[in-house]
């Protein structure tokens, strides 16, 4: 019998160094990179910070921009355009506390869309028609005796200063005088004093007096005093007679005691309460929204409820505020197409740029990457944890970022500003991680076709933009952005860097060969590896070159879009004006002849011609009836001169040298309209003055600038024949100049020549000059906030732009500086070894500014008749573009002289290196 088997026991387990120790923990993925890459995550961060906070400020600059215009437009309306007014015919038991009920009530509809200023509502009542003063004391300009209206201003008190007497207050005697207070201005010009009883005449309600008891003081320029005429200072009017009468206006202030006596005074007295809008507050994007409350309250439903809730069935509100916000409205809407040029070219060079740098960190990880999914990790988790990174460095610049653009650009709406910076992070967050993905992939696919496939579908969108926004235009204005008007010069700028990755490898090649003939062989050896790519690549980079012609082109182009818009604005102010400079004498006086010698001698004055002009001729041709027309009489020399610059009567000086009519006859210019009424044969002048003229036609005319505005038939004579006939023809009444004529020097100067008074007003009408209504033009803030717009967006575009290039240089960077380690173990001297690494950088940049700047040219000529500019000149003006060369050229030069620089510096750092600084024992470089 067998022994039982006893079972083995299984040894105890032994127990390893270092027992009661917690096991290892494999390290945190985000800090141990953060940790390996200090420097990398920082420029991630930085680049992150600047590119979000652009995308932040951005939308909010606009929003301000749009807001400061709109009510600085509403601003220049005055009170009365911005107020709301409500009147009703004053009750026969009409009292303060009545007006003071309604008010309440008008008030307390506003504030849904649109609030009140916080100076407040003006209300109270007035009679609706002046009477006549008897009192013989008073003024009479033209022994017309001057009228008086009574008014009740509830506010009055605190926006006046009492100066004599006291307040009109109480009324103890209803059959006496009614007391009202007089302004101290008033009160001097009729000759009225305290105390004085104004006797307006006997109506059907009696005799009509009123008692002088005080005199105030008040600022004519507040605002509580629009619409209340002649209160502040009397006004002049004149009556119905031939020839008309001048007399005086005025207005009294009365107590809310003496309302009842309106009705008698003034036949029917009229309530009305005013109500400023606080046009502050008013948003620009919410232009409908607001017109559409004020118009019901003006003529909608809330109207009607106040019409009930008032109890005045005969209330009436009007207000021109509807009509003044739908003018902004479509004025913001008319200069959006070219307002998101820029920002959309800007837009486009940063998303290049982030692109490119996350090009250059795939690079710089891409046997880390490869590793990591050799030893088999899966493609889901490494983009987890290469997102993880990003969201370490990413994100918490992103907020700051965005935190720093809402506090330095306050303005209430913030969702364009969040989703643009949502955006940006989005994808600086998600370049790098997308990028690797790519690299990750586990088989390789060729990139050829789909090149090519990519560059077709970029030429045929170009061509569909370009040839639709040419065959339909821009869209009309105040519709808004224009999608075609801001994606067509993208286009172009992305076809004509695909363009030139084509074209590159091929021009830089031709100086190549050409280099290779030459001694030496560093210049052969830059350009060599410049036409294939710089890094050892066959093909160049195409990303620093598309940053590159995008910025030339964004700038280019909107250069020329202002460039287009100060030139029209010129040109339409000349056309305004008659010239640079034009002085008009007194209607019946003539310009002095010291006045002429002095104003072609002022500084600036290039040209300088008078002209006597009459408005009041008649022309008899052959047919025997007469046809009214203008005179205007001309040095021929200076006139087309002036004419050509002008644009408007251009024609050839020697057409009123010789007449080709009878000896007797003074060569004439006619216009277009007269020359096809009248026959060609002589015709005869008839002037006012008397004196017959003959002439003989020597020539149409398509008008003359001589008349700006004018469409009348028109003549223009040389004045020397014409002045020989009739000796008055000679005397000049107007003076037109060209050049950079000072407006103030020239307004001094007729001043102290006696052609006009000291008049300021009158004074503007005689005196105009193309620069004083250039600025007037010009002086609006929507374009200001264009082109600073475009002025920083292409600033930025050209720092990114000269970042892209930089990136482009630290891509290649390491195979650049293993190849200058190894040349210089050959012999490579330092100076040769800069020449080099300038030979194969600054090729690239410069290809592609000019690249850019051809672009900017095509997207003008071929976009630019489809623009119209008139929203930015501020006047209607002829549609399109010219291209010009010079403000592409400066924009080109601005862009690349920072790029060339950057080159140049990277170059000398680099040439530089020492050996063994790049050059380690297995380097596989």
């Amino acid at each position: 019998m067998s022994a039982p088997v006893t079972p083995a026991r299984r040894p105890a387990p032994q127990t390893p160094a270092g027992a009661g120790h917690p096991p290892l923990r494999p390290a945190a993925w985000v800090l141990t990179r953060l940790r390996a890459a200090p420097a990398a995550a920082l420029v991630g961060a930085l680049l992150a910070f600047g590119v979000v906070l652009l995308a932040a400020a951005l939308p909010r600059a606009l929003d301000r921009g749009a807001d400061g215009a709109l009510h600085t437009y509403l601003a220049r309306s005055g009170p009365a355009g911005t107020s709301l007014l409500a009147t009703s015919a004053s009750t026969a038991a009409g009292s303060a506390q009545d007006l003071d009920t309604v008010l309440g009530r008008l008030a307390a509809r506003t504030g849904h869309g649109f609030g009140l200023d916080a100076a407040g509502p003006v209300h109270g009542a007035r009679a609706l028609k002046p009477r006549p003063l008897t009192n013989p004391e008073l003024a009479r300009p033209d022994g017309v005796p001057p009228t008086l209206a009574l008014a009740y201003v509830a506010e009055a008190a605190a926006h006046t200063r009492l100066v004599e007497g006291r307040w009109p207050g109480g009324r103890p005697n209803p059959d006496g005088p009614v007391p009202v207070a007089l302004s101290q201005a008033v009160a001097d010009t009729l000759g009225a004093r305290v105390g004085a009883v104004l006797d307006g005449g006997t109506n059907m309600a009696g005799r009509q007096l009123v008692q002088v008891v005080g005199l105030y003081a008040a600022d004519p320029a507040d605002p509580v005093w629009t619409g209340l005429p002649c209160l502040v200072k009397a006004c002049v009017d004149t009556d119905q007679e031939i020839p008309p009468r001048r007399f005086w206006q005025a207005a009294a202030l009365t107590g809310p005691e003496s309302l009842p006596a309106f009705r008698a005074w003034g036949v029917q007295s009229e309530d009305f309460w005013r109500l400023p809008v606080d046009t502050g507050a008013l948003r620009a994007d919410l232009l409908p929204e607001t017109a559409r409350e004020i118009r019901a309250y003006v003529g909608g439903p809330t109207a009607t409820e106040l019409t009930r809730t008032t109890a005045r069935p005969d209330l009436r509100i009007t207000s021109a505020l509807p009509d003044l916000l739908e003018r902004a409205r479509a004025r913001r809407a008319a200069a959006a197409p070219l307002t998101a040029t820029g920002p959309a070219g800007a837009a486009g060079v940063v998303a290049v740029v982030l692109c490119l740098a996350a090009v250059l960190t795939t690079d710089r990880r891409a046997q880390e990457l490869r590793l990591l999914r050799a030893r088999g990790g899966s493609r889901a988790g490494i983009l987890r944890r290469l997102l993880g990174e990003g969201a370490a460095t990413v994100l918490p610049a992103a907020a700051a970022a965005t935190a720093l653009a809402f506090l330095l650009l306050p303005t209430p709406r913030w969702t364009a500003a969040a989703a643009a910076a949502l955006t940006a992070t989005l994808l600086a967050l998600l370049a790098f991680p997308l990028r690797a993905a790519v690299l990750l992939t586990d088989r390789e696919r060729p990139a050829g076709r789909r090149r090519i496939a990519a560059e077709v579908l970029v030429l045929v969108a170009t061509a569909a933009a370009v040839s639709e926004l040419r065959r339909r235009g821009v869209a009309p204005a105040g519709e808004g952005v224009d999608p075609l008007l801001v994606a067509a010069p993208l286009l172009l700028a992305l076809t004509a860097a695909l363009l030139l990755a084509r074209l590159q490898p091929l021009l830089i090649g031709v100086l190549a060969r050409a280099a290779a003939r030459r001694p030496g062989a560093v210049g052969f050896v830059g350009l060599a590896r410049a036409a294939r790519g710089g890094d050892g690549r066959r093909r160049p980079s195409l990303l620093p070159q598309l940053a590159l012609v995008l910025a030339v082109t964004t700038a280019g182009f909107g250069a020329t879009v202002l460039a287009s818009v100060d030139t029209a604005r010129l040109q339409a102010a000349r056309f305004a004006v008659g010239g640079d400079a034009e002085v008009s004498a007194v209607p019946g006086t003539d310009l002095p002849q010291p006045f002429l010698t002095a104003a072609a001698a002022l500084p600036g004055v290039r040209t300088a011609t008078a002209a006597h002009t009459d408005d009041g001729v008649t022309v008899v041709g052959a047919d025997g009836v007469p046809v009214r027309v203008t005179l205007v009489v001309v040095d021929p020399e200076p006139y087309a001169e002036l004419a050509r610059t002008v644009g408007r009567g251009r024609f050839d000086p020697a057409l009123l040298a010789t007449g080709g009519g009878p000896a007797d006859a003074v060569p004439a210019l006619v216009s277009r309209d007269l020359a096809n009424r009248q026959p060609t044969g002589p015709h005869t002048l008839r002037l006012p003055g008397g004196g017959d003229l003959p002439t003989a036609f020597a020539g149409p005319v398509d008008g003359t600038p001589a008349l700006p505005g004018v469409s009348t038939a028109t003549i223009v004579l040389p004045v020397g024949p014409a002045s020989a006939r009739l000796p008055q023809l000679a005397r000049p009444n107007r003076w037109f100049g060209l050049g950079t004529v000072d407006d103030d020097a020239l307004r001094r100067l007729a001043r102290a020549t006696g052609v006009t008074g000291e008049d300021a007003e009158r004074s503007a009408h005689q005196v105009r000059t193309s620069a004083a209504q250039v600025a007037e033009l010009g002086d609006d803030p929507l374009q200001r906030t264009a082109q600073r717009l475009f002025g920083a967006t292409v600033a930025g575009a050209a720092g990114f732009a000269l970042l892209s290039v930089l990136l482009g240089l630290v891509r290649a960077a390491p195979e650049r500086a293993a190849l200058l380690a190894r040349l210089r173990t050959m012999g490579l001297r330092p100076r040769q070894a800069v020449a080099l690494l300038l030979a194969e950088a600054l090729p690239q940049a410069l290809v592609a500014t000019v690249g850019g700047a051809l672009a900017a040219l095509a997207a003008v000529a071929l976009l630019g008749p489809a623009v119209d500019l008139s929203s930015m000149v501020g006047t209607p003006v002829d549609t399109g573009l010219r291209p010009a060369a010079a403000p592409v050229l400066l924009q080109a030069l601005a862009v690349a002289v920072p790029v060339v620089l950057g080159v140049l510096a990277e170059a000398a750092l680099r040439g530089r290196r020492q050996i063994s600084t790049e050059l380690r024992a297995g380097d596989s470089r």
